[in-house]
């Protein structure tokens, strides 16, 4: 659509289009992020009928070697900003030289997360977790690591696609991961076929073997892509780490604001372990329970960064700010239709993660009252990553701290503790902690829009 004809369409009209194009690029990035959790739920329903303490394990050592992947994903967010940005501009040359930058850097923050997880026993007693719980999660961590490398290759292929506005690869590869998943797990955790039950360790090698997978075959897939010449994609790699400040800049405050939120998260599962096994596996349930939905938050969040980039890129303010609050919008509305799910069906869905009566009770009111925090929590990243769109980087970090450190953390803990609430407790304090850290971001956002337009109207 040319300059004349945007300045002339009415805004209901621009918002629509907003929509139409933001579920296009949307949808598959959804079920790609979806995919990952739907892996991690697969993974808990299948070891968690197969034992409730190896459940426990399961879930402790997912929870630091989450809050990691968090980190990678905003380590390499700069690779869809200045991709989007680039095709805003209309240089979309330029993209393969984006796409060579972010491959050895993604190897090398995949090997630094690989010797971390490596300690994860150690660092899992220094929490203060039960020795047979830190020596059971540490083994599934150890696992996970081998699939730390290529799942940075994985994301930084599938960012650089998504800025592309080209996410189904991405979908795909996901959707492929998750069958195999299924019968990788059946077979691992419970030992078919002659292998031995190997229980949440079983778990832990099917995700680390597919995300080997998904890294080749993406990376080949954007290799022989036809129009792997028009991109630039083909070269050599000289000079990745000077030329890619730009990625890593808008990669810091990202990487940082994911790792602060995570860590909080991680926190949250932390003082879960003090209330147990029991208290451990409602937790794992109903953070996956959530995540889920977060995912469809996150693919939503995606698509809107890439929309407000490229309208920040092409230096059309009343575009970008459409772009943002439009994402805004539809995420809520669709986790509102999920949250009523939640509230109306709660021992339900519960009962199909966990058979042990024990946790089943812990677990039900969880799920119930997670209806009310997915709107917010949602909101919360699709704000955040409107403002990286358009290159406002530090400020969404420094809210986030706010939010999940001098929040999050200290009201779940004294909700589960010195006021009794346990695991429904901690996640009281997730919703408190959203509520103020969506509130920060739309005023932000709010504040940048009508800056850009006083500056337009002077």
């Amino acid at each position: 659509m040319t300059a004349v004809a945007l300045q002339a369409e009415t805004l209901p009209h621009r918002i629509q289009r907003h929509v139409r194009d933001l579920f296009r690029l949307a949808v598959p990035v959804i079920i790609a992020r979806a995919g990952i959790i739907v892996m991690a739920l697969t993974d808990t329903l299948i070891v968690g009928r197969y034992s409730a303490q190896e459940l426990a394990y399961l879930g402790m050592g997912h929870t630091p070697v989450a809050v990691m992947m968090g980190v990678m994903v905003g380590l390499l967010l700069g690779t869809v900003v200045v991709t989007a940005q680039a095709v805003g501009r209309g240089e979309e040359g330029t993209v393969g030289t984006v796409w060579r930058r972010s491959l050895p850097y993604a190897l090398l923050v995949g090997s630094a997360v690989f010797g971390i997880c490596l300690f994860g026993e150690q660092f899992l007693l220094l929490t203060g977790q039960e020795p047979d719980l830190a020596r059971g999660a540490g083994h599934v961590m150890a696992v996970m690591a081998f699939g730390m490398p290529p799942a940075a290759l994985y994301l930084a292929c599938s960012l650089w696609l998504e800025g592309l506005k080209r996410p189904l690869p991405g979908m795909v590869a996901m959707l492929i991961s998750n069958v195999l998943n299924v019968l990788l797990v059946w077979m691992f955790v419970w030992g078919h076929f002659g292998l031995p039950a190997l229980g949440a360790i079983g778990a832990a090698w099917s995700t680390t073997a597919l995300r080997w997978l998904c890294a080749f075959g993406m990376i080949a897939y954007i290799w022989w892509h036809p129009k792997r010449q028009e991109w630039g994609v083909r070269g050599g790699f000289k000079g990745w780490w000077n030329g890619g400040r730009e990625q890593r800049r808008i990669g810091y405050a990202a990487g940082l604001s994911n790792g602060l939120e995570g860590s909080a998260f991680g926190g949250l599962g932390l003082f879960a372990g003090w209330l147990g096994a029991v208290g451990v596996a409602a937790y794992a349930i109903g953070l996956n329970l959530i995540a889920l939905p977060f995912m469809c938050a996150l693919g939503l969040a995606s698509a809107t960064s890439v929309r407000v980039g490229n309208a920040y890129g092409a230096g059309d303010r009343t575009e970008t700010t459409v772009a943002g609050w439009t994402g805004l919008g539809v995420t809520s509305a669709i986790l509102a239709l999920v949250g009523v799910i939640f509230l109306l069906f709660p021992g339900w869905i519960a009962g199909q993660f966990t058979q042990d009566a024990a946790v089943l009770a812990l677990t039900a009111p969880v799920v119930a009252f997670s209806a009310w925090l997915l709107v917010a929590d949602g909101g919360q990243v699709v704000m955040a990553q409107a403002l990286r769109g358009r290159s406002d980087t530090w400020v969404p970090t420094a809210l986030h701290f706010i939010s999940y450190y001098a929040i999050m953390m200290p009201v779940g803990w004294f909700l589960a503790f010195p006021l009794g609430r346990g695991v429904l407790g901690l996640f009281e304090g997730i919703f408190i902690a959203s509520i103020v850290s969506v509130g920060f971001l739309m005023a932000r956002f709010w504040w940048l829009s009508r800056r850009d337009a006083r500056a337009a109207a002077g």
